[in-house]
This record gives C-alpha cells, sequence and structure tokens, in this order.
C-alpha cells in the first residue's frame, strides 16, 4: 500500500497509509466477455435445463405439468429412455460413430504425421492436401459426398463398374439401410485425418531430440522407438485428440442434415440430428431438450476428466 511521510514535532518521521485506487480498467475488459459468455452459453444452458422439464412446442405457454398433475420433466425423460426407438438408434450410432473416430482417424493421423515429420520433396504440398478438407463447410463436404454417393452417375459407383460385369446392382450408398451410416462416417473421417495430423506434426516437433538421440545410439529400431519414447511423449498430444474427436463425434450433425437427415427410416440417426427434428420439425421444443441434456451429460463424461489432467498437468508443470 502506498504511503506519505510527514515531519513530528520531536523531529521525526511516520507513514500515513494513503487509499489505494481501484484500476477499474482490467475488470472492464473482462466484464465484456463473461456478459456475453453468460449470456450466449451458461444462460441458454440453463434454459434448455428448464426447458426439458416442460412441453413447451415453441408458440403456446410452457407448462411443467399436465391437466393431471404428471410432471413433464418425468414424462419427457421416461419416454427419452423407455419409450422411444428411434432415441436409442441414434444414440448407437453416435457410440459407433464414436468408436470409429476414436481408431481410425487417430491412427491414420499419427500414422501420416510420422510420415510427413521427415523431410522430403513435396511434403509440404502432401501436407496441405490432408488438411484442406478440414478448411471446407461441413455442408460442402456433405454436398460433395452426396454427389459421389450418387448410386446413377456418381463417381464411385463409377469406378466400380470398371471393374464388376455390366449389369451387376451397385450400391445405393445413401439409400441403403446397412451402409447409409458408415457413408456419413467415411465423409467425416475424410476431414477428421488432416486435423489429427496436424495436431500430432505439431507434437512430434516440441519432442526432445537428445532422447531420440540416445535411443539410437543404444541400437533401437524405428518400431521400439516410437513405441518406448515417441508415443509416450506423445500422450498430451493424444489426450487432445481424443477428447476432440469424442467431442466430434457426439454434435455430429451437419453431414447426416445434408446427406441424410437421418434416413433411410432414421438409420443414419444422430442425436444432434434427432433433436433438431424433433425441435423444429415436430415442434417438440420440451422434448428436444430434453435430448440437449442426455447430449450435454455425455459430453461432460469425456470433457470433465480431460479438464481434471488438465489441471493436474499444470499443477505438477
Amino acid at each position: 500500500m502506498a504511503t506519505t511521510t510527514y515531519p513530528l514535532v520531536s523531529g521525526q518521521t511516520a507513514q500515513k497509509p494513503r487509499r489505494r485506487r481501484i484500476q477499474w480498467a482490467p475488470y472492464l475488459f473482462l466484464a465484456v466477455p463473461l456478459i456475453l459468455y453468460f449470456t450466449w452459453i451458461i444462460g441458454p444452458t440453463f434454459a434448455t435445463g428448464v426447458l426439458s422439464a416442460t412441453n413447451w412446442d415453441g408458440i403456446s405457454e410452457a407448462k411443467f405439468a399436465n391437466s393431471k398433475g404428471d410432471l413433464w420433466l418425468i414424462s419427457n425423460y421416461d419416454r427419452l429412455l423407455n419409450k422411444d426407438a428411434n432415441f436409442r438408434v441414434a444414440l448407437a450410432n453416435n457410440v459407433r460413430w464414436l468408436l470409429f473416430f476414436l481408431v481410425i482417424p487417430t491412427s491414420m493421423g499419427l500414422a501420416m504425421a510420422m510420415i510427413f515429420n521427415g523431410k522430403f520433396r513435396g511434403a509440404r504440398l502432401f501436407k496441405i492436401a490432408f488438411y484442406s478438407p478440414l478448411v471446407l463447410a461441413g455442408v460442402v463436404t456433405g454436398l460433395i459426398w452426396s454427389s459421389m454417393y450418387n448410386p446413377q452417375d456418381g463417381l464411385i459407383n463409377g469406378l466400380l463398374k470398371l471393374f464388376v460385369a455390366p449389369g451387376t446392382p451397385l450400391p445405393g450408398w445413401l439409400a441403403d439401410r446397412n451402409l447409409s451410416l458408415w457413408a456419413i462416417i467415411f465423409a467425416a473421417t475424410w476431414r477428421q485425418v488432416g486435423y489429427v495430423m496436424i495436431l500430432y506434426l505439431a507434437g512430434l516437433k516440441g519432442l526432445d531430440t537428445t532422447l531420440l538421440e540416445a535411443s539410437v545410439v543404444d541400437g533401437a529400431t524405428f518400431w521400439e522407438r516410437f513405441r518406448f519414447v515417441i508415443f509416450p511423449l506423445l500422450a498430451p498430444v493424444t489426450v487432445v485428440v481424443v477428447v476432440i474427436s469424442v467431442i466430434d463425434s457426439l454434435r455430429a450433425f451437419d453431414l447426416v442434415s445434408i446427406m441424410t437427415n437421418g434416413g433411410p427410416d432414421h438409420a443414419s440417426e444422430v442425436l444432434a440430428n434427432f433433436m433438431y427434428i424433433q425441435a423444429f420439425n415436430n415442434y417438440r421444443m420440451g422434448y428436444a431438450a430434453a435430448i440437449a441434456v442426455v447430449l450435454f451429460i455425455l459430453m461432460l463424461c469425456f470433457i470433465v476428466p480431460y479438464l481434471i489432467y488438465t489441471a493436474r498437468t499444470e499443477l505438477e508443470y
């Protein structure tokens, strides 16, 4: 605290405390983003939880109980978890999407990062080529792959015609109940691999070269060097990749909406698209809010452990 001195009668000096001024500028700068965050993120999150306990249709007054006194909170979640078969299909599809994303794009992205981490002619061009799909909007990606999956004149079936006998029936990719979901996931993988590759490339550039050189001196093979040195050192990056893959798989919406809108017969339905249809096609805002709450809880199951891990890592550092 700032002080001033003044003379006493005896000639000695004493210190008198001065009131400290509060600097408001930092608080004002912090208040603006906090207000926006609470207005657009925290507020709607709590509002969604409240709406999930109502029968709101987007127009009429929201009610928390019907004429018999039964709570819509119980009715919405009971229907969601016990009576709605389409919700279970959508949840199962999200789980399939999640497992696929954790295995295929992650391993492919890591493999390409290991390849492109070396120096060879054209490496930068290949990196740009594999990362460029992520730059495209999801709607554009969906339209591109929908055209490629066209059973009549699409690129994929056009290539298949070169290897099969004339008259052989070709897959109707997005119209087939058994293929539609995997066709969309493959299109999503096309976007995801480049993103994972860039994350792992950044992690590889930050590795301690002395450890790698020591493993070479010790006679370790490439596989041993990767398994016991490189991959353990990439653990922080792997955690980020896993969390991002989980979030991307659970919030999958744009490709499904553009390519099939959940069809045929809900075969490619996912939770986000199912929620959108219930809200804006069927005007069941309260029921859609209940789906959003379930999706939010599923994401928290992965995000909270990640935040705890990040906090512990920063404290150790």
